[in-house]
């Protein structure tokens, strides 16, 4: 039963576009999936067979590891991939004064090695300019040099200018340049321009990707059909998953019970599924999905729905963290609050058996402080408040959600993240402060024109153009800079050596590349018609064999 107070507050209900996967997934077979897994073990062995003849030659042995990745099965190989990669770094080292390798063959090496950690000079790029210090123009002639140049200059770092202008270069030419190309290179740039490697999902860029190879000259069809029947193999394991999350939206009757929240367990899937996506992590992939979701409905209810009183009270609960403080809260809080203690619960027991329980009271802290947080923004609201644009994003990007995201990602990593990853994560290092600049900016950058339709607090780029009296237009090219800049420190704090595992580094690179996935177009969490051809790709349509 609603309360007086419940019935008559004001709500700034926002009016958000229905879900439009219901009844779409449905649970699937395992018989299929561990038939594919038997037709694809021959496959892998032959592939693996493969891996290591190519060892013979270094930049061979790059450029095939290279390949593995980008079809999306290097998870298969990590181990072989790690220790072939160390020897040649070691051994090695002058590979990139070898003058015989040209631009494609140096952008892909220098790539895949900074993929990886390892800290490669972009001085590799001086020979291919002229005299006055520009990029040779008989570049354009290599068209997939080109496209490889670009993809490699998206790992620089700050102060690496010559990787600057190899951005520029190649961005403005490959415009001109897919206009003069074959179809399906035409398609290949097109793509790569609006998705870039290091800004696209691994998952889905292998998906792209192996349209592409199919249809290569070079295409080795053991490894192409390997890559297609594992990533149907691996589909049918995330289509069971997004069913399990289906049933726990509706087993908990959020569509009726919280009628003001978003509908977005599918998009909240395609998070969790872009920050690890390999098939031993199916339990945490489904817990973080829970969490993604339970987070979306804390912000609708803060952002559109609860008064200030009623969520204070949910914060007390939350601190509490007992069944009791059930008796104090709204009927919508109350649902809110019982699906925070199941999920924890379910957590609890997996780090238990895991051996990692040490991890779960971070999260915990994690969630109430991320509630605090939407709070203080929810008062700025109330009391028609702009602060200025370090105040609010010093609270807005803890509401960029990822401390909490990030502690459970972290727990599903198992022992590689003890505890002392924990307190460095808590500590907030240079690469979280940097993702969550990136979730927060690239939101509001999408977001803000629809949330100011309704009684909202100000965002980014309402507080930056107060703050320094400047046009909208403006304020959006300084803050899509402040997102370049980010991404520039994520990329070097994934740098060896690292103060934690690369594979906890990696998880942050992945929230920053789904960031962009989402956000690149549109707010395709809100408004899901901007993300619906990727997760069809992703997870509604198979690969044709």
């Amino acid at each position: 039963m609603q309360g007086k107070e419940e019935c008559e507050a004001f709500r700034p209900v926002a009016t958000f576009s229905k879900n439009i996967w219901r009844d779409q997934f449905s649970p699937t077979d395992d018989l299929v999936f561990d038939s594919l897994t038997r037709e694809i073990d021959p496959l892998k062995e032959q592939v693996k067979d493969m891996l290591m003849a190519s060892a013979a030659d270094p930049v061979e042995n790059v450029k095939f590891i290279d390949t593995l990745v980008r079809v999306g099965v290097s998870y298969h190989f990590e181990n072989e991939i790690e220790n072939q990669l160390e020897s040649i770094f070691k051994s090695h080292h002058n590979l990139f004064t070898w003058n015989h390798l040209d631009i494609n063959s140096t952008s892909v090496v220098f790539r895949v090695f900074r993929q990886h950690g390892f800290k490669m000079s972009c001085d590799v790029f001086n020979k291919f300019k002229d005299i006055n210090g520009k990029f040779k123009d008989n570049l354009m002639d290599d068209v997939g040099g080109m496209l490889s140049l670009y993809e490699a200059a998206y790992l620089r770092v700050h102060g690496e200018h010559i990787l600057e202008e190899a951005l520029a270069f190649t961005s403005v030419n490959l415009k001109s340049l897919a206009n003069k190309s074959s179809p399906h290179l035409a398609k290949q740039i097109t793509l790569a321009l609006d998705q870039p490697l290091n800004k696209c999902p691994p998952r889905l860029a292998a998906r792209n990707f192996l349209s592409f190879y199919e249809e290569d000259d070079s295409t080795n069809e053991t490894l192409l059909k390997f890559a297609k029947l594992d990533f149907n193999r691996v589909q049918i394991l995330h289509k069971q998953e997004i069913s399990q999350i289906a049933r726990f939206w509706e087993d908990n009757e959020f569509s009726s019970k919280l009628s003001y929240a978003r509908e977005r367990y599918v998009e909240a899937y395609t998070w969790a599924n872009s920050v690890f996506y390999e098939p031993h992590y199916t339990l945490w992939r489904i817990i973080l999905t829970k969490i993604i979701i339970l987070v979306s409905i804390l912000d609708d209810s803060f952002d559109a729905y609860g008064t200030p009183q009623e969520l204070q009270r949910l914060i007390d609960a939350l601190k509490r963290w007992e069944i009791g403080a059930l008796d104090e809260l709204q009927d919508y809080t109350k649902v809110v609050f019982k699906a925070v203690l199941v999920i924890f619960d379910e957590i609890d027991q997996l780090a238990l058996k895991e051996g990692t329980s040490y991890s779960v009271p971070y999260a915990k802290d994690a969630l109430i402080r991320l509630a605090e947080n939407y709070q203080a923004e929810m008062m700025w609201c109330h009391d028609g408040y702009v602060p200025t644009f370090e105040k609010y994003m010093s609270v807005a990007t803890k509401t960029s959600t990822y401390d909490l995201a990030l502690m459970i990602s972290f727990t599903a990593m198992g022992k590689t993240a003890g505890i002392e990853a924990f307190e460095w994560l808590r500590k907030e290092p240079k690469i979280m402060k940097a993702l969550n600049i990136i979730g927060r900016l690239m939101d509001d950058i999408v977001s803000h024109k629809f949330e100011q339709l309704r009684e909202h607090c100000p965002s980014s780029v309402e507080c930056y153009m107060k703050q320094h009296d400047i046009s909208e237009k403006i304020a959006l090219k300084e803050l899509k800079k402040m997102v370049e800049d980010a991404l520039k420190e994520i990329n070097e704090e994934c740098t060896r050596p690292t103060d934690v595992p690369r594979d906890l580094l990696m998880r942050q690179l992945n929230y920053a590349r789904v960031t962009h996935l989402f956000y690149k177009h549109g707010d395709g969490y809100t408004h899901p018609e901007y993300t619906k051809d990727h997760i069809c790709s992703l997870f509604v349509d198979p690969i044709l064999i």
